[in-house]
């Protein structure tokens, strides 16, 4: 019979304006795979800062129980030192040092007084292996995407003594290849090491893969706990446990009408931003049409954030040729704010990083990136543009008591949905969309997939960024294939399938 390694008991957590947990209840066996799932805002990261000591004993309500032991953290070093280890969803690794100091960093190989600069790469590179990241670990964070920094932060983990490690969005920036990789290494540590682990995960194909049980919360409560061997783990049927209702379809229908071709981007070629030698966009070519959602496609570093931004008013790398063409004319786009003057938006995957101001509010992050539309001359129209935040928080259904609220206060889906209407205030014709739904619970990605739908009925061109095969598919109207900064393919959403995008894929890479 299993044995019970936590249980959190009557778990309550109050911010200003907000119950985050109401009476929470949650017990993770020894050696399981425990999924806790639910829409955004319901309390899964919060029940998880709880445990970690984020947030300290005394600021919440309830008893933890880790190892049959009553637990009162104060600090996320003591649950460190019971071996409970926490990878946020949100990255926290410094930009300017290797990924060898980040997952040594705390944690330090030493040598007598001295930090053992060969141990730590040796054991760096070792941990890279395991989490299938071919990095150097000598290698800058800061030049490494987004995805690869959550492998390094995973990696990080491993490198202490955990027995019970928890993942909180874990896969949301990786491909459906690398995610699988991720959740096969969750079970080969439960099966070689008996490394328990809790998982925070939107994707409800990997909770079913990977999960021995689900707990799933609906506005900061607990509303069941299902068993695999017991129960139905299908995705509906957690789908509707989390919403309290049935979803029929996953991506909303849409009447597709299709106009004229309304920009191009023709043998576009970019240098890396630090290795000159090396280009991550090579001679690329597409175009999208009015009314067209267009998809790109690829693994992990093959280069579609790399296009998109450097078209975007070369916000990355060093332009080095090609041309943008917008309704006929050719455009020159030195900076991002010439991009947003002629119509073109980028919503960037790394919401912390480059997209958001966290310290600020909700009203002042949607309004910044076209103050043009709430100034009155000189001055700030205060009452126009917290109307317009408020347009866009019930439109995104964005879950907050008030559009003054601190976006870093939000949970990381309603930030991406902060993100997302951000970019839609400055009404653009030609939208980037960089892992648009990252972080997203099934009805907040239904109702991005709607607007989506709504600006492409508009006119609008969309070019969708995702590492979601399924996503891609089941929105875009046509889809290009990348490879290691290249289009290796362009297919028609009638002729494309996962199948189809991956065997491009294994033949660019072999050559072919």
């Amino acid at each position: 019979m299993s044995r019970t390694l936590l249980e959190m008991k009557n778990i309550t957590k109050l911010f200003p304006g907000v119950r985050a947990l109401d009476d929470v209840n949650i017990e993770v066996q020894e050696g399981e795979v425990h999924a806790i799932v639910g829409e955004n805002g319901a309390g899964k990261s919060t029940l998880m800062n709880v445990l970690s000591g984020v947030y300290p004993y005394g600021t919440y309500e309830g008893t933890i129980a880790y190892d049959g032991e009553e637990c009162r953290f104060s600090r996320i070093r003591d649950s460190e030192k019971r071996g409970i280890v926490i990878i946020h969803q949100e990255l926290a690794l410094v930009p300017y040092l290797t990924i060898g100091e980040n997952i040594f960093l705390g944690n330090e190989q030493l040598k007598g007084p001295l930090v053992d600069w060969d141990a730590t790469f040796h054991k760096a590179n070792e941990l890279l292996q395991k989490v299938g990241l071919h990095e150097n670990s000598r290698s800058l964070i800061k030049d490494i995407s987004v995805g690869k920094q959550q492998l390094v932060e995973i990696a990080k983990a491993l490198g202490k003594d955990v027995r019970l490690l928890i993942l909180d969005e874990p896969t949301a920036s990786l491909n459906d290849v690398d995610s699988r990789k991720l959740l096969d290494l969750l079970l080969l540590l439960k099966k070689e090491a008996g490394i328990t682990s809790i998982i925070i995960s939107h994707k409800l194909e990997e909770i079913t893969y990977v999960a021995d049980r689900i707990t799933i919360l609906r506005d900061g409560s607990t509303i069941e706990t299902l068993d695999k061997l017991t129960d139905d783990i299908s995705e509906p049927r957690i789908v509707r446990g989390m919403v309290g209702r049935e979803m029929v379809d996953r991506f909303p229908k849409r009447t597709v009408s299709i106009g004229q071709e309304c920009f191009s981007v023709t043998d576009w070629t970019v240098r890396h931003p630090v290795y000159l030698e090396r280009l991550v966009v090579k001679n690329a070519s597409f175009n999208v049409k009015q009314g067209e959602i267009v998809g790109f496609a690829g693994l992990m570093g093959a280069g579609r954030s790399e296009l998109a931004k450097s078209i975007f008013g070369r916000a990355y790398g060093h332009y080095l040729s090609g041309s943008i063409i917008k309704d006929g004319e050719e455009l020159s786009l030195p900076s991002i704010r010439q991009a947003i003057e002629n119509g073109i938006a980028y919503i960037t995957e790394d919401r912390k990083g480059e997209g958001l101001i966290l310290s600020e509010s909700i009203t002042e992050n949607i309004t910044l990136s076209k103050m043009s539309k709430v100034t009155n001359g000189i001055f700030v129209d205060k009452d126009l543009e917290r109307h317009s935040a408020i347009e866009y928080r019930d439109k995104l259904r964005i879950k907050t008591p008030s559009v003054a609220q601190k976006v870093g206060n939000l949970s990381g889906g309603n930030q991406q949905k902060v993100l997302v209407s951000k970019w839609m205030f400055t009404d653009p014709d030609v939208l980037f969309l960089d892992e648009p739904t990252r972080g997203i619970d099934v009805g907040a990605k239904y109702e991005i997939y709607t607007i989506m739908n709504n600006l492409a009925a508009a006119g609008k061109a969309i070019v969708m960024i995702s590492s979601d095969l399924q996503e891609v598919l089941g929105m875009c109207d046509r889809i290009y294939v990348m490879y290691e900064g290249r289009i290796i393919g362009e297919l028609p959403r009638e002729e494309a399938s996962q199948e189809i995008i991956m065997s491009l894929i294994l033949l660019a890479s072999k050559g072919a």
